[in-house]
C-alpha cells in the first residue's frame, strides 16, 4: 500500500509551480547563473590567433578536440575565459576524496561533521587552484607551441595563466552557489549545460553532412536508434533498485503492545551514479588537453600520448574502463552507501533484516550486497561509456559522441525534476499544515451555542 508522501508526490502537479514562491526563485537565481556561465564560454583569452584556432579545431572536431570542446560547452573551440572548465575542481575532488581514504587525519575530519567537511572543501579548493595553475601553464606553452598565438612569450603565458585560473575559480563559485541557493547540484548542472549548449549545432552539422551525401542515411538513423536505446537504458538502469525488507521488534509502551513495523531497505544498482565516468574523463582531458594543442610541435612523449590515448583506441578505452570500474566501487563504498554506517543506524533503530544478525553480520550482508550490485552498475557504467566510443570510430560520425555526455545528460535531468518535485511536495506539506491550524483557530472560535430555554 503507498504511504502518504507516495500518494501525495502521485498527486503533484507542475501548476503548483506557480504557488511555490521560493522554488521559483531559486531556479531563476540558477538559471541565471548558468546564463552568466554561458556569456564567459564566449570571452576570448587575450593573445589568441583566432582564426587559426578556428581552423585548427575544425580539424580536431571529431577526436579529443570534440570531447574537450564538449566538457568545456564550446569554451575550449573559443579560448573563452572557462576554457578549463570545472575539470580542475572534479580532479582536485577525486584526489582529496582518494586520500581522504587511505590517510587517517583526513579520515578524523570526515568524521567531525561539517566542520570536517568544510576543512575538507578548503583544502579541494586549493588543491583545484594548484591544479589550475599546472594546466593553464602548459596550455598556454602548448598554443604557443601550435602557432595558435598572436605574440609568444611571458606576457601571454601571464594573460593565459591569470585568465584561465581565474575562470575556473569563478565557474567553482558559480556551482557552489547554485547548490547553496538554486536547485540541484552547481557543478553537474554547468557541465550538463555545456553539454546541451553544443548538441544542436554538432545535429545540424551532422544532418547537413547527410545531406549532403558525406554521410548514408542508414548511418543517421542508426545513430538516432542507437542514442534513443542508450537513453532508455540509462534511465531504466538510474530507477533500478535493490529492496532489502527491514523487519523492526514489538514494543510496549505501558501497558499497550505495538506489532512491529515493516519496512525496506532500497539499493541502487548504480549507488554512484554519474561520478565515476565524470572522474574517468577528468583523469583522460589532462594529459591530452596539453598533447592536442602542441600541433606539429609535439614532443614525442606529447606524440606518443595523443596516439595512444586518443578517442576509440585500445589504451583509452582499457584506461577509461580501469578508471570507470575503480571509481564506482570506491565513491559507493566510501561516499554513497557506507555499509558499516547503515548497519549501526539500523541497530541503533532496533532494526534488522529477517534472518540477520544485527551489527556486523548485517555489515557483511549489507557488503555482499552491495558488492553484487555494484560490479553490475560499473558493467553498465563502462558499456554506456564505450559502446559510442567504438560505434563511433567504426561509422566515422565527423563529431564526438560520448556515452558519458549521455550519461551526464539523462543522471543530472532526472536528479533536477526529482530534486523539484521534493520542493513542491514540501511546498503542499506547508499548505496542509497551515489549513489545518487555520481550521483548528476557526472550530476553538466558533462555540456552539446553547439551546434557549422555554
Amino acid at each position: 500500500m503507498a504511504s502518504g508522501a507516495d500518494q501525495l508526490a502521485a498527486n503533484t502537479s507542475w501548476s503548483a509551480l506557480a504557488k511555490a514562491t521560493d522554488l521559483r526563485k531559486r531556479i531563476f537565481f540558477a538559471l541565471g547563473l548558468l546564463i552568466v556561465y554561458r556569456i564567459g564560454t564566449y570571452i576570448p583569452v587575450p593573445g589568441i590567433d583566432g582564426l587559426a584556432l578556428r581552423e585548427f579545431m575544425d580539424e580536431a572536431a571529431s577526436g579529443i578536440g570534440g570531447m574537450l570542446n564538449m566538457f568545456t560547452g564550446g569554451a575550449i573551440s573559443r579560448m573563452g575565459i572557462f576554457a578549463l572548465g570545472i575539470m580542475p575542481y572534479i580532479s582536485a575532488a577525486i584526489i582529496v576524496q582518494l586520500v581522504g581514504a587511505m590517510y587517517e587525519p583526513w579520515k578524523a575530519l570526515k568524521k567531525e561533521g561539517e566542520i570536517g567537511r568544510r576543512k575538507l572543501n578548503q583544502y579541494t579548493r586549493y588543491l583545484t587552484v594548484m591544479l589550475a595553475l599546472g594546466q593553464s601553464y602548459g596550455l598556454a606553452v602548448s598554443l604557443e607551441a601550435g602557432d595558435l598565438a598572436t605574440d609568444p612569450g611571458w606576457f601571454f603565458r601571464a594573460a593565459v595563466v591569470i585568465t584561465l585560473v581565474g575562470g575556473t575559480m569563478f565557474l567553482m563559485w558559480l556551482g557552489e552557489q547554485i547548490t547553496e541557493r538554486g536547485i540541484g547540484n552547481g557543478i553537474s548542472l554547468i557541465i550538463f549545460v555545456g553539454i546541451i549548449a553544443e548538441i544542436p549545432a554538432a545535429l545540424a552539422n551532422f544532418l547537413a553532412q547527410g545531406r549532403s551525401g558525406e554521410i548514408s542515411p542508414a548511418v543517421i538513423i542508426g545513430v538516432i536508434v542507437m542514442i534513443v536505446a542508450v537513453i532508455a537504458f540509462v534511465v531504466f538502469m538510474e530507477r533500478a533498485i535493490r529492496k532489502i525488507h527491514i523487519q523492526y521488534p514489538r514494543r510496549q509502551v505501558g501497558m499497550k503492545v505495538f506489532d512491529g513495523g515493516q519496512s525496506h531497505l532500497p539499493i541502487k544498482v548504480n549507488p554512484a551514479n554519474v561520478i565515476p565516468a565524470i572522474f574517468a574523463s577528468s583523469l583522460l582531458l589532462l594529459p591530452t588537453t596539453l598533447a592536442t594543442f602542441s600541433g606539429n610541435s609535439q614532443s614525442e612523449i606529447m606524440a606518443t600520448v595523443l596516439a595512444y590515448f586518443g578517442p576509440g583506441q585500445p589504451a583509452y578505452l582499457l584506461f577509461f574502463t580501469a578508471m570507470i570500474v575503480f571509481f564506482t566501487f570506491f565513491y559507493t563504498q566510501n561516499v554513497a552507501f557506507k555499509t558499516d554506517e547503515v548497519a549501526d543506524n539500523l541497530k541503533n533503530q532496533n532494526g534488522f533484516v529477517p534472518g540477520i544478525r544485527p551489527g556486523k553480520r548485517t555489515e557483511e550482508y549489507l557488503d555482499y550486497v552491495v558488492t553484487r550490485l555494484v560490479t553490475v552498475g560499473a558493467i553498465y557504467l563502462a558499456a554506456v561509456s564505450l559502446l559510442p566510443e567504438v560505434l563511433r570510430g567504426q561509422l566515422a560520425i565527423p563529431f564526438y559522441f560520448g556515452g558519458t555526455s549521455v550519461l551526464i545528460i539523462v543522471s543530472v535531468t532526472m536528479d533536477t525534476i526529482n530534486r523539484v518535485q521534493s520542493h513542491l511536495i514540501a511546498h503542499q506539506y506547508e499548505g496542509l499544515l497551515e489549513k489545518s491550524q487555520l481550521r483548528g483557530k476557526s472550530r476553538k472560535r466558533a462555540k456552539p451555542k446553547a439551546p434557549a430555554r422555554r
